[in-house]
């Protein structure tokens, strides 16, 4: 039997899957594009409800459990500690990201507001600054670029535009 919080998690991943779907569905085509903007929200959208359907099912449950078992039984139970509270935040990080990205990329730009939300995320996950601050300055260059040149679909420009 699955433990409540993860039917929970799940049936919330995967009714988000199934509303990205269904408002990626909605966007008009565009002209003499096979592949619009629709593709990129209704692939991801059908990818989550899947994923969250997993989760709910318990599927790779198992996998979890022996996980959690080799470790226990090569590690000591003094260093086991817990984590700290804080830690346990981290899981609204990415909710609070995509949160600031609607209410910024507009005015910040998508460049600006990428660049922003990779360094938060990057450093709040555990990576150096060493590595942190070149991926929030590369990152949104080269997802700017492939929604530009491969999408054919312009994020916003705002105080920092796309050079090309």
């Amino acid at each position: 039997m699955t433990p409540l919080n993860d039917r929970i998690s799940g049936g919330a991943i995967a009714t988000l899957g199934a509303i990205a779907f269904l408002y990626g569905s909605k966007l008009p085509p565009v002209p003499g594009q096979q592949v619009g903007p629709a593709a990129f929200p209704m692939v991801v959208g059908g990818l989550l409800v899947l994923c969250g359907l997993m989760i709910v099912l318990g599927v790779g449950r198992h996998f979890e459990e022996v996980a959690e078992a080799d470790l226990a039984s090569h590690t000591a139970p003094e260093y086991l500690e817990p984590l700290p509270a804080w830690r346990a935040w981290l899981a609204l990080l990415p909710p609070a990201l995509v949160v600031f990205y609607a209410l910024a990329s507009e005015r910040l730009g998508f460049l600006l507001t990428a660049g922003i939300m990779v360094l938060i995320a990057s450093l709040a996950f555990g990576a150096r600054p060493k590595l942190a601050v070149p991926l929030a300055l590369i990152a949104p260059f080269v997802i700017n670029l492939i929604f530009l040149k491969l999408l054919r679909v312009p994020l916003p420009g705002g105080m920092l535009p796309f050079p090309w």
